[in-house]
């Protein structure tokens, strides 16, 4: 088998189970406890949070471990609404997306629906992407947040974060990006990017699931969404996953550390796919930014098409008849049978956006792999009867 949906999930890599095992064995304490043991899992903690914070360009204290991109993202868009909202009582509006992945756009709808904030979904261009123009439009003095994500999960769209986020820092309002995708894949500096928040996941970066961060600048606003012990310096209570913290930070410096050769990599293996499936589907519709024109508004290792005339589902089974693993878009919304809701945003009628197959990219995939996708693909839509274009 070919596994192609690395935007999914990614293995845990080598390096980082040896990182976690300590701490999963003899170094098993409690990093809240006042003894040895609960010292010594505590400096494990402090190591991994200065890692990222290295790796983000930030401050340790500004780094949050979460459970994953979800919690990171929950706690981004409810915490920082109702943390503004607390401060100030006219802050009762949400700024976001609406290709966002469903742990944006579910938490800034329950705002709407049982907190009295009111939503404006930004629409997008037709390859995904949000104008500034359009967010400057939107944002208003009782904004209390701004959320766009980094790169898109479904099309690898890459929003112009910096650009967007300073729409928002110049009216006082807080931006939060999910960039749960963009690791590993884009330079993650914090300050560059002129975030107040940031979300990110481990296992789409080799790193163990169930693992994610949140980087909350210092003085954001934020109402803590678990009561408890008040870890994580009040922001997220829970006794401390040390060792999936050690895990996440091990992932995310070795996915800094490779990100430049890697994405040079990828990028030149997604433009061949593209390539090859527009020259062997004709009627093939690639979704999200062409890289032929603009290589740095896609993802290096995605590849997106709709397939008219054929259902998505089917070939996706077809291809993994064939060896080859993909998805049809999130797989947080697997075996939905509703069209795409980024796609659908982009434009694309809901009986075209039902024939979504995604491809991403990992490293070891090689050109000639490359090429016999490009004929599986071929083969499989033809089989099933697909206009010729």
């Amino acid at each position: 088998m070919l596994y192609l949906d690395s935007a999914a999930t990614t293995p845990v890599r080598r390096e980082v189970l040896e990182a976690m095992w300590p701490y999963l064995t003899q170094e098993f304490g409690n990093a809240s406890s006042h003894h040895e043991a609960g010292r010594r899992a505590l400096a494990g903690l402090d190591r991994a949070r200065a890692t990222v914070a290295q790796v983000l360009n930030c401050r340790p204290a500004e780094v949050v471990f979460t459970s994953g991109g979800t919690e990171a993202d929950n706690l981004a868009v409810k915490g920082i609404a109702l943390g503004r909202r607390d401060r100030d009582p006219a802050r009762t509006h949400v700024v976001t997306s609406a290709v966002e992945h469903s742990a944006v756009l579910g938490s800034a709808r329950d705002l709407a629906r049982w907190d009295g904030f009111e939503l404006t979904e930004l629409g997008v261009t037709a390859e995904g992407l949000v104008e500034p123009d359009s967010l400057a439009r939107a944002v208003r003095a009782g904004t209390a947040v701004v959320s766009v994500m980094h790169a898109n999960n479904e099309t690898g769209a890459v929003q112009e974060i910096a650009e967007l986020a300073a729409v928002a820092r110049t009216r006082d309002v807080p931006f939060h990006t999910d960039a749960v995708q963009a690791a590993g894949a884009l330079e993650l500096d914090v300050q560059a990017l002129h975030v107040a928040a940031l979300s990110l996941a481990g296992h789409k970066i080799g790193g163990p699931k169930g693992t994610g961060v949140l980087y909350l600048r210092r003085g954001t606003p934020l109402r803590p969404l678990l009561s408890g012990g008040g870890h994580e310096r009040g922001r997220r209570s829970g006794t401390s996953d040390v060792a999936g913290a050690v895990g996440f930070a091990t992932a995310l410096r070795l996915a800094a550390e490779e990100r430049p050769e890697r994405a040079v990599r990828l990028a030149g293996l997604r433009d061949r796919l593209i390539a090859g499936i527009l020259s062997a589907v004709p009627a093939a519709v690639l979704t999200g930014p062409d890289p032929r024109g603009r290589p740095a508004a896609r993802l290096p290792g995605n590849a997106s098409f709709c397939f008219p005339g054929v259902n998505g589902e089917t070939v996706l089974v077809d291809l993994e008849a064939r060896g080859l693993l993909v998805s049809s878009g999130s797989a947080c919304s697997a075996g939905d049978t509703e069209p795409s809701h980024v796609l659908t945003a982009m434009g694309l009628p809901a009986e075209v956006a039902t024939t979504a197959v995604r491809f991403t990219l990992s490293a070891e995939v090689t050109p000639e792999q490359v090429d016999g996708i490009v004929a599986a693909v071929r083969d499989v839509v033809e089989r099933l009867g697909a206009p010729r274009g």
